[in-house]
This record gives structure tokens, C-alpha cells and sequence, in this order.
């Protein structure tokens, strides 16, 4: 069960890792969200197949993640209002 719990932490990190590369705010933080919800619905899941099965599903949304990020960080989008300035631009 150790083993399963440390490989649940590595994949939600990549998760929130991968989901944090997103140029745009509204993708950002739908993705940061939607990881975060998914892990706390499965995180009092105690049957070795239902851990199974989500480490299983988990790994390839993560793949699909990764993409969208790499294929997000080629396009420049223009920060929004509600998105933290640089320092250089704050009063």
C-alpha cells in the first residue's frame, strides 16, 4: 500500500506541476481545479483494484495533460485583469 500512496502523490504533483504550465489564466486554474477535486474524490478510496484502476486512469490523463500544456505554451496569450502583475508594474 505504501508503494500506492507514494505513486498517488508523485502523479497529483505532476498534475498540479503540469497543470501550472498553462498560458492561459482561465485553462490554469480550470486544470489546477479540476486535478485537486478528482484527487480529494479518490483520496479515501481504500480497495487495492479502485486504487489500481485510478493510478491506471490517472496516468494517462496526465499524458494528455502534458500535451495541452506543451501545445498551450506555443501560443501567447495577453494576461488578463484578475492575473498577478510583475513587481515592476504594481503601485
Amino acid at each position: 500500500m505504501a508503494g500506492n500512496k507514494s505513486q498517488v502523490l508523485s502523479l497529483y504533483r505532476q498534475f498540479l506541476r503540469n497543470a501550472s504550465k498553462f498560458e492561459d489564466y482561465n485553462f490554469r486554474n480550470y486544470f489546477l481545479r479540476k486535478s485537486r477535486d478528482e484527487f480529494k474524490k479518490h483520496k479515501d478510496v481504500s480497495d487495492p483494484a479502485e486504487i489500481a484502476n485510478f493510478i491506471k486512469s490517472a496516468r494517462q490523463d496526465l499524458l494528455v495533460l502534458k500535451r495541452q500544456a506543451e501545445i498551450s505554451q506555443m501560443y501567447h496569450f495577453d494576461k488578463l485583469v484578475v492575473e498577478k502583475l510583475d513587481r515592476h508594474h504594481r503601485t
